[in-house]
């Protein structure tokens, strides 16, 4: 092969365009209609806007005018999530449908179903303002938790994923971890008044249950034991069932589909749990022996046992 800085542009595409015939599977050649990430990235702009009325936007919403502000916002969510579903639909399936018809239909449910998600996030952002003695008002929540906007945005996502719409829902999940650091598969189950405080390395996998009332901090993982069935894994149950009224503190691995964790219980932090908690436990990491050092003397200081500590900044 020629040293690089003796190959002009010429050689350079000879060689993109034989990776190119040896990697086929991540090119896409005159792909009809492919799925905009901005578009989905807009949607989400769109959709939040909906939601949450009146805080976010260019325009003043307006007593007078809010029949107008919202008729506008569906009407272009509805042309653009039509224009998108289609697109994502036309890449996983067969001719010998009616690509507009059946995407019309998705995104009109789907629009249909905006007043529950608002429901619940009404709920999360009361379960937000409860929780976090640090937050100043409901609003501040609203306009800069980064929690609180991961859990819209996988609300969102997951009744697209209900509705059987491939990739977009991924799409608008990590476009959120992109932003927030909180992970969470648009697959998984959530329930309503769901708090996560800080939030930054939470991760959730797809066949994740919580229920209602649960509090997780920051660095928690629900997860799977093991991935190294690849695809033979798809649809299976890999990931942990939380209860009502759970409390998981912060660097906490939860792991394994069968794993349940029983309602209100509360998981200290950096716990590793692979099998089931029995409802209303206490989980905590034994205190381990701090040495501390002075002088070149070393100095052991032992912590009572026994004591349940939490993890809260």
């Amino acid at each position: 092969m020629e040293e690089p800085e003796n190959l002009n542009i010429h050689a350079l595409t000879e060689m993109i365009l034989a990776s190119y015939d040896e990697e086929p599977s991540i090119i896409r050649i005159e792909a009809k209609n492919p799925i905009s990430s901005a578009a989905v990235a807009d949607l989400i702009v769109n959709l939040r806007c909906l939601v949450f009325a009146g805080f976010f936007g260019q325009k003043r919403l307006k007593a007078d005018s809010i029949e107008y502000y919202a008729g506008e916002l569906l009407e272009e969510l509805l042309y653009h999530l039509q224009k998108q579903i289609s697109r994502a639909l036309r890449q996983v399936r067969t001719e010998g449908w009616d690509a507009i018809e059946e995407s019309g239909r998705i995104a009109c449910e789907f629009l249909a179903r905006i007043p529950q998600i608002r429901h619940v996030m009404a709920t999360d952002v009361e379960a937000f303002y409860d929780g976090d003695p640090a937050a100043f008002s409901r609003d501040e929540i609203i306009l800069s938790y980064p929690g609180i906007y991961a859990i819209l945005v996988n609300r969102l996502a997951h009744e697209l994923y209900l509705l059987g719409v491939p990739m977009i829902p991924r799409m608008m999940t990590e476009q959120a971890h992109s932003l927030t650091g909180i992970d969470i598969h648009p697959g998984a189950s959530i329930g309503h008044h769901f708090f996560v405080d800080h939030g930054t390395g939470i991760v959730i996998g797809e066949t994740t249950e919580i229920g209602n009332y649960v509090k997780i901090y920051q660095g928690v993982t629900l997860g799977a034991l093991s991935t190294r069935g690849g695809q033979v894994l798809r649809g299976v149950k890999r990931h942990p069932t939380i209860e009502d009224h759970v409390t998981i503190y912060s660097g906490a691995s939860i792991l394994g589909g069968s794993t349940v964790i029983g309602e209100g219980v509360v998981i200290g932090s950096n716990a590793f749990i692979t099998k089931s908690v029995p409802e209303r436990t206490r989980v905590s990491v034994k205190n381990p022996e701090l040495q501390f050092k002075d002088d070149g003397q070393k100095r052991n200081v032992e912590f009572p046992q026994g004591e349940f500590w939490d993890y809260v900044i």
